[in-house]
């Protein structure tokens, strides 16, 4: 395996040629299900933006982070607030229910040196601002970045073009 130089131009070509769903097409109706799920509407289509821009920096993937911030653009949310993803933690621009999807998001993505990953008092926070099925909605749309991850990572999609033609 050969390193990269850290100044070296990256390719913006994706490694694959084809859309993978076009190679596996049974992945298209996957997708589609997860898209259907996630969007029911019991969490703010925002939030559930902003869980996977988080999700998509956690997994070190330009191509999810440039889809999601694209996401919030369109959706008129501030450069303040998608700038401001990466550090949450400490940024002003996020409601309670945003925060507890951003630590929720955060918990189940990372390993934890201190034992389990989502402890009961998180999810207790979390439940605080989110209903059974808005909290089932979250932890889809957590997997729906990570059913993603590998294909955005393998195969690298092109960053900044629409998610149904970054193959070109």
């Amino acid at each position: 395996m050969t390193d990269r130089s850290i100044t070296a131009e990256i390719p913006t070509r994706p490694r694959m040629t084809q859309d993978p769903t076009q190679l596996v097409p049974a992945l298209a109706e996957v997708s589609a299900a997860l898209f259907k799920a996630v969007g029911n509407g019991s969490v703010p289509r925002t939030t559930i933006s902003l869980v996977q821009l988080r999700a998509g920096q956690l997994a070190g993937s330009t191509y999810l982070t440039v889809l999601h911030s694209g996401f919030l653009r369109k959706a008129d949310q501030s450069e303040e607030r998608i700038a401001s993803v990466a550090s949450w933690q400490d940024s002003p621009y996020f409601t309670a229910p945003e925060r507890a999807a951003l630590a929720l998001a955060e918990a189940a993505l990372r390993p934890s040196p201190y034992g389990e990953r989502v402890p009961d008092a998180l999810y207790a926070e979390v439940a605080e601002h989110y209903d059974e099925t808005a909290l089932a909605t979250l932890m889809i749309a957590i997997g729906q970045v990570n059913f993603f991850t590998p294909v955005a990572l393998v195969a690298k999609p092109a960053p900044g073009r629409s998610f149904t033609d970054p193959w070109v």
